[in-house]
């Protein structure tokens, strides 16, 4: 795998409580240069036009770039495509922090999300693997609490939360 890349894609289905670990060659990373192409490639090929955003058939892809990471500035960003309830479109939007960076040195380039959890969960990424673990005891708390408990729990962590309200 070329500098800039894992080479890994996580699918995440949450209503079946599966992943899978897709492995990508230097061809498709080429083809879909960037967070936003990877996203838009999948949004493209597995939501069907009319989907509502809102169905658990529509997915939520999070995907890191090619600079993702590196020491250079700006290389902290990452990429949310998929079917906008807004507009019924497909969109997308950029973000910056650690999320990206992370993911990456986790040995992922991108987590496709598909289904509907039946209760509260979150995704455990750690050195290429993955893991759906039950967020039950969290889901009444608000992000700043769950970030500030977990910080004391996990001495590196970094999170990519939905705000209050989220399980609507």
């Amino acid at each position: 795998m070329a500098l800039g890349y894992r080479g890994k894609i996580l699918h995440v289905d949450l209503t079946h409580r599966k992943i899978e670990v897709e492995e990508k060659d230097d061809t498709f990373y080429r083809t879909y240069l960037g967070g936003r192409g990877i996203g838009y490639q999948y949004l493209l090929k597995e939501v069907p036009p009319r989907i509502d955003p809102f169905s658990p058939g529509n997915i939520l892809v999070l995907a890191t770039g090619v600079m993702t990471g590196s020491p250079l500035p700006a290389a902290c960003r990452f990429t949310a495509v998929g079917k906008s309830p807004l507009t019924g479109t497909a969109g997308e939007s950029e973000a910056a922090g650690f999320f990206g960076p992370e993911l990456k040195m986790a040995g992922v380039d991108a987590i496709v999300f598909r289904g509907k959890a039946d209760r509260p969960v979150y995704l455990w990424v750690t050195e290429g693997k993955a893991e759906i673990k039950d967020a039950s005891h969290l889901a009444k708390e608000g992000s700043r609490e769950w970030r500030i408990r977990s910080g004391r729990r996990w001495a590196v962590t970094r999170f990519g939360l939905p705000r209050p309200g989220w399980q609507a």
